[in-house]
């Protein structure tokens, strides 16, 4: 139950909670194991459950026209599916899958609903959550409008620099490995143009790559490029 409690003290949702509420609501969580390239749910399924990561790497993805689009990775410590907290049978608006093996918390909704009853703060909480990841949604959907890709590529990398980086000699460390496909497909773009503008990066000394991490040298300079 402790490291539980530890978990949902770092969740945005749950961060307002007192330790007396957090003991309340932990025994509705069922931890839950499963292998890499296990599908949690499809887009279109009716959403009943809530996760929270404890261990692993889990990808949000949609399929358009046949091509993969990332729109989040998610690790230890990140939640999702909080929508199906929200209201009975609203429906998945992407595909769930685990990137390696994972250990999850999973919490129904209907054992969530009689506890959100009870607390007005939770309910509050909740709202901001969902429409921070509506504008996260929104900035997405701008980007691959509007942004050429090698503008998208950076604000990508500087993106995961700001959620999974880690200050290091010689730059910010982005703790999670990315292939040149995933990349690619969290971009909305190819491979090769992906590989491209690392390329470009490298050679330029904005970044270096190693075995699939991502080192970012000069985040500001970084920055500068997307505007």
């Amino acid at each position: 139950m402790s490291k539980l409690i530890t978990l949902l003290h770092d969740v945005p949702l749950f961060q307002d909670l007192s330790v007396a509420e957090l003991e309340t609501i932990v025994p509705l969580f069922v931890e839950r194991k499963f292998k890499k390239g296990t599908i949690l749910f499809f887009e279109g399924d009716v959403g009943e459950e809530f996760y929270l990561i404890h261990s692993g790497v889990v990808k949000i993805y949609r399929i358009d026209n046949s091509k993969e689009i990332i729109l989040s990775l998610f690790r230890e410590g990140d939640f999702f599916g909080e929508m199906s907290l929200v209201q009975k049978g609203l429906k998945r608006s992407a595909t769930a899958e685990t990137l390696e093996a994972c250990s999850l918390y999973t919490l129904m909704r209907s054992d969530f609903q009689q506890f959100m009853e009870r607390s007005p703060r939770l309910c509050l909480k909740l709202m901001e959550v969902t429409m921070e990841r509506l504008r996260k949604a929104n900035e997405k959907i701008y980007d691959l409008t509007f942004l050429d890709v090698r503008t998208r590529t950076i604000k990508t990398i500087c993106r995961l620099a700001e959620e999974y980086g880690q200050p290091k000699a010689g730059g910010m460390f982005i703790d999670m490995k990315l292939t040149h496909q995933q990349l690619a497909n969290m971009v909305g773009t190819v491979r090769e143009s992906v590989t491209k503008v690392l390329q470009e990066l490298q050679e330029d000394e904005h970044i270096a790559i190693d075995k699939k991490h991502i080192l970012i040298k000069d985040i500001q300079a970084m920055k500068k490029q997307i505007y």
